[in-house]
């Protein structure tokens, strides 16, 4: 009695399957479809992109190796290209590599370059915050203070690990400046960061002992 009301329930178990089925053969087409063209157009993106990206760095290491004074200009147009490619990777080298060479002696433009890693490249968070104190480096000899403060402001009011680097620069950007009451605030912050790069807190110590003690 048991195995024939097992049995029977059995069927009816397929017997409603069955149905579902039938009933819903159009939903289920269209759902199988739908996750095979997601399937495709995620591997097909990653595939462009993996793509994309050996073409970058062919592209940055051909300019790197072709680079000399009788190609300046053309080295020059094929890094601002990579730049507003804004690759993660070779968009930074490429500014790097103008700015070291220097391929380019406007300053604004400079920044504008700048900008577009800062602000249009999708950087980690640690590497942007490393390509905006590149920059304050870059304007720190003729910036006045609100434009550097402007500048590093994102870094000092985070966790970064480049807190320490931005408030040594604006504590020695005073301190040459002789404002040294200014300078002595960034220095002992710099003390209290728990991240700080301990070559930048020796140096604190030491400005902060030798030079700024009261």
């Amino acid at each position: 009695m048991d195995e024939d009301l097992a049995i029977i329930d059995s069927n009816t178990r397929v017997e409603k399957i069955k149905n579902f089925l039938k009933n819903n053969k159009k939903k289920i087409i269209i759902v199988l479809i739908s996750i095979i063209l997601i399937l495709m157009g995620f591997f097909g993106i990653k595939e462009f992109k993996s793509k994309q990206k050996i073409d970058i760095s062919n592209l940055y290491n051909s300019a790197i190796i072709n680079f000399s004074n009788e190609t300046k200009e053309i080295t020059k147009n094929e890094l601002l290209d990579i730049i507003n490619k804004k690759d993660t990777t070779y968009s930074p080298l490429s500014l790097y590599f103008l700015i070291d060479n220097n391929l380019i002696s406007n300053k604004g433009e400079i920044n504008n370059l700048f900008d577009i890693l800062i602000n249009e490249t999708s950087l980690e968070k640690e590497i942007m915050y490393l390509i905006i104190y590149k920059k304050a480096l870059f304007n720190a000899d003729l910036s006045t203070e609100k434009e550097l403060l402007d500048i590093l402001n994102p870094i000092i009011n985070s966790k970064s690990v480049w807190k320490s680097h931005a408030l040594y620069l604006l504590a020695e950007y005073f301190y040459f400046k002789n404002e040294k009451i200014k300078s002595k605030e960034f220095y002992n912050q710099i003390l209290a960061v728990e991240n700080a790069n301990q070559d930048i807190m020796k140096e604190t110590q030491k400005r902060l002992n030798r030079d700024l003690s009261d």
